[in-house]
């Protein structure tokens, strides 16, 4: 039986993300959301649904899921690096209309990651 390497993560320009976002009216927005999810679920303790299911469960739910995906988004990222403070301030910021910072947050923590342990 063959085994595959575990994949890296991949650093994201926010930058670019946000510019792709907009340029595509959203479309990358969407991307990114399920790979924030799936990036997030390979490390961390904490296991939701994956970046598609979670996707269809925010369609279904016009939206209100992502409030509960932005606060184990924060739990998540918070596993990951020992800080616990993140689930709360990513959930205020979502019930506040500012999920791009959310997600541009979330990558930023990512990045770090992926930086400083080379996953």
């Amino acid at each position: 039986m063959e085994t595959s390497a575990p994949s890296r993560l991949k650093e994201r320009n926010i930058f670019l993300a946000i510019l792709f976002s907009i340029l595509t009216l959203g479309i990358y927005f969407i991307y990114w959301f399920v790979c924030l999810t799936n990036d997030t679920n390979k490390l961390s303790k904490y296991k939701t649904a994956n970046g598609g299911m979670a996707f269809l469960f925010n369609l279904l739910t016009c939206g209100i899921y992502f409030f509960y995906w932005s606060y184990m988004l924060g739990k998540k990222i918070g596993d990951i690096e020992k800080d616990e403070s993140g689930s709360i301030l990513y959930l205020v910021l979502s019930i506040f209309g500012l999920g791009i910072v959310v997600y541009a947050l979330a990558q930023s923590a990512l990045n770090r990651i992926a930086k400083e342990s080379g996953v």
